[in-house]
């Protein structure tokens, strides 16, 4: 098998990711289970979602980090390519919701300017922010006061309500950063009761396990974060981890991928497949190329069909189209469902 330590971006080495998923030729495929409660081939329904990942860039470097994100990531939007995007959203109003993605999407020079174009198009936007960018440099200190002034929703990673399962997933410090961040965003109005202000926080197991309920998780992070830092916020999203990129690392180093796999398949909710996010959503890739979901898009699984790229959108095309699928998306449907906005049952 290649070493893990040869593999330094998933973008070149895609391949080897589908070839580990792909191995196990005497285990059931998605596909199959799709068969089997009649989703395959599995279809768009209405394209409501338009999630844009706006540069791999981040102030961050976390060990389960899909997208293989991290300071020394060079791929990054440019506003040619953001001007594409806008001109589908003018064109085709059913996409409500714009899903700012990254790396830390507020490292694109161009994300101000961005935000406030899909504004102008009374789009609803949502960003996906790692909470300590807000404090990285002096640059985007003014965050939380951009992000009320054009009703952003903010969307923020924490993985525990603990000091010692943040840092170990994330680096060191990150937990203070996190809670920092946190009370400044509240300090505008961010979570508060009646401030339109949405604020969510999305938490990933730190092992090879899958999240335990989303609700009683809420709770939990609610009572404790209100009680010891006085912090409030909307929604919490679990999501489970998908087998890819530096969580695929974790789980082969580990000896725990085909153990992990198993739960994933054994866990097949059909309740969950049929309402998966690439039913609903188009993944848009830093350079313009089109695909079915954000994992997708990692392992270079561009969408079937005439429209790959922002330049040949065709609306039609891309409904019609069969979403590309593979054993990755058993992190999707296992137990009650797993997707960008958290439990899907």
């Amino acid at each position: 098998m290649k070493s893990l330590k040869a593999r330094e971006h998933p973008l070149a080495d895609a391949g080897f990711q589908l070839e580990i998923l792909e191995r196990e030729k005497s285990a059931p495929t998605f596909g199959e289970h799709l068969a089997g409660c009649g989703l395959y081939p599995l279809r768009p329904a209405q394209l409501e979602i338009f999630q844009v990942n706006i540069g791999k860039m981040c102030n961050q470097t976390c060990r389960h980090c899909h997208v293989d994100a991290g300071p020394d990531r060079k791929e990054i939007m440019t506003r040619e390519t953001m001007e594409l995007c806008l001109q589908v959203l003018r064109a085709h109003p059913n996409f409500q919701l714009v899903d700012l993605t990254g790396g830390a999407p507020e490292m694109n020079p161009q994300f101000r300017w961005f935000v406030e174009e899909v504004s102008k198009l009374e789009r609803k936007v949502m960003v996906r922010c790692n909470l300590t960018i807000l404090l990285a440099n002096k640059k985007y200190f003014d965050l939380p006061q951009f992000y009320r002034e054009h009703r952003v929703e903010v969307v923020s990673s924490l993985p525990f309500y603990s000091r010692e399962r943040t840092d170990r997933q994330r680096g060191d410090g990150v937990f203070e950063d996190s809670i920092r961040a946190l009370q400044r965003l509240n300090e505008v109005g961010y979570g508060q009761a009646d401030s339109g202000l949405q604020l969510h926080l999305v938490y990933n197991p730190a092992g090879a396990f899958l999240p335990a309920s989303q609700e009683a998780l809420e709770r939990d992070f609610k009572d404790v974060l209100y009680n010891e830092w006085g912090i409030v916020f909307n929604r919490l999203f679990t999501i489970a981890n998908m087998p890819i990129s530096r969580y695929l690392d974790y789980l082969l180093a580990s000896g725990n991928y085909e153990s992990y796999m198993n739960k994933l398949i054994q866990a097949f909710n059909p309740a969950a497949a049929m309402q998966v996010m690439c039913r609903n959503t188009l993944s848009v890739g830093w350079d313009g190329i089109l695909y079915d979901c954000d994992f997708n898009q990692m392992l270079g699984l561009v969408v079937e069909g005439p429209s790959r790229h922002l330049r040949d959108f065709d609306a039609v095309a891309l409904t019609q189209r069969e979403i590309r699928i593979g054993q990755h998306c058993f992190g999707c449907t296992a137990g009650s469902g797993s997707s960008c906005r958290g439990e899907l049952t």
